[in-house]
């Protein structure tokens, strides 16, 4: 304890040297601590400059504006996986929609990331649902809710204008965002590419999943062919390839493994083949949905594959989640799986629901520790991104939410939200709408209603 204490004060009297330190020290005590790994109760949270400097128990350091947490819980702010905040206003509405892209010679190579509104009305709803960060994920056919794209008369793959595949199996790729107030809300751009498979794949494959498959391994033979001879591709004295020279370059990360490939793919059959793929070209995966995955969990986690899911897809809608479950969570985490908890239709509008959902997976067999670690720690390491941010620990983004009780339960509200370190309004274009015309009184309506 004594040793403790005196890291802490060196840590703090080193900083505290500087004026512009003692404005940004925060210290929250006394309330429980999740920091996404563990438990601390009595604990303490320090932070300063954006980032979390000391976890653990015992007073604020000297000079610190305190923030008094007791009886209530302190957790690190949620991470929305498989989302379209920031790229989707209203998915019906075209015009606010940068999800999804249609242009054939644009398809991995697509960058969701220039598309995002720090405007958004989406991100302070999903904000006051304690969701901090999120992964944004170009829409495609077969994902879930507001991350599917329909594409209309295109069912089939071929070539097309201009000798590209029409559809690609490619809808872009993902980037990762913060939820705080400002202008620039961008955290890292191209941290993933997306695919369908299953069904959807086999639907811009000429109908087969067979047929996609071998697709998807001449598109890889293409990119590798491409990588190793640019020079030849510059003065045309390269066969014709069936991708524009984006996407070929997008691409050529993937086909060498060093950019993971979300796979959206929902039976176990197909869970399967896209394992036995990754293992054959060489290709690291995300899978995405696994409904059916609890049927191969042991394969899911020999190949080190990580999940996203969402735990109350529990009815068969169609042949491809004829045994999805609500214990799917529970029984990927007890196979030894890495899952990651998503929110509802597209976690965009509800992406506030992620906690919900989380709650539901503990209902069902999940430890309730797995549930929080697979909406704070578990997103940020399967984006590459463990440490700095999801978790309460010295030298993370400080991202810290208060709350005043279990952030698992509905009714607990988000009282207090960190994000970077900067202080969050807690408030929504609803609720600013809702105070305007509760009360009444002077400059409650419009002019146009007063007359």
């Amino acid at each position: 304890m004594r040793l403790r204490n005196l890291i802490l004060g060196a840590v703090c009297a080193a900083a505290l040297a500087s004026p512009a330190f003692a404005q940004s020290l925060t210290a929250i005590t006394g309330g429980r601590v999740l920091t996404g790994t563990s438990v601390i109760e009595n604990g303490t949270v320090v932070i300063q400059n954006g980032r979390v400097v000391w976890v653990g128990t015992g007073a604020a350091p000297s000079g610190a504006r305190v923030i008094d947490a007791r009886g209530k819980v302190v957790a690190p702010g949620f991470v929305a996986v498989d989302s379209g905040l920031g790229a989707s206003e209203i998915s019906s509405v075209g015009g606010s929609d940068d999800q999804s892209n249609g242009a054939n010679s644009i398809s991995a190579s697509f960058d969701v990331s220039y598309g995002l509104d720090p405007w958004s009305f989406t991100l302070p709803v999903a904000r006051l649902g304690g969701i901090t960060r999120a992964i944004v994920v170009p829409s495609h056919p077969g994902g879930g809710g507001g991350n599917h794209r329909d594409d209309g008369d295109a069912d089939f793959a071929g070539v097309g204008e201009g000798g590209y595949q029409a559809p690609s199996l490619f809808a872009g790729q993902a980037a990762i965002i913060h939820l705080a107030q400002g202008t620039d809300i961008l955290v890292k751009p191209r941290v993933a590419m997306v695919a369908p498979f299953g069904e959807a794949g086999a639907g811009v494959s000429g109908g087969a999943r067979g047929a996609e498959f071998t697709q998807f391994k001449e598109t890889l033979a293409e990119v590798r062919l491409y990588a190793r001879n640019r020079a030849a591709y510059d003065r045309a004295g390269l066969r014709d390839l069936s991708l524009s020279r984006a996407d070929l370059e997008a691409l050529i990360p993937v086909a060498n493994g060093t950019l993971p490939l979300i796979v959206t793919v929902h039976r176990a059959a197909d869970i399967q083949q896209v394992l036995r793929l990754a293992r054959e070209e060489g290709v690291k995966i995300i899978l995405d949905g696994a409904e059916e995955g609890w049927l191969v969990a042991d394969q899911i986690v020999a190949a080190n594959v990580p999940v996203l899911l969402n735990p109350i897809s529990n009815l068969p809608g169609d042949l491809e989640t004829r045994a999805a479950r609500m214990e799917n969570a529970a029984a990927l985490d007890a196979a030894g799986v890495l899952i990651a908890i998503k929110g509802n239709e597209g976690s965009i509008h509800r992406a506030r629901e992620t906690r919900y959902n989380a709650g539901n997976a503990v209902s069902h067999g999940l430890p309730y520790d797995a549930a929080i670690e697979a909406i704070t720690v578990n997103p940020a390491r399967i984006f590459g991104m463990a440490g700095q941010f999801g978790e309460l620990r010295a030298g993370a983004a400080a991202d810290v939410v208060i709350w005043s009780g279990d952030p698992l339960e509905p009714l607990s509200i988000a009282e207090t939200i960190f994000i970077g370190g900067a202080e969050q309004a807690p408030t929504s274009r609803q609720f600013l709408l809702r105070d305007r015309y509760r009360a009444g009184g002077e400059g409650a309506m419009p002019p146009a209603y007063t007359r």
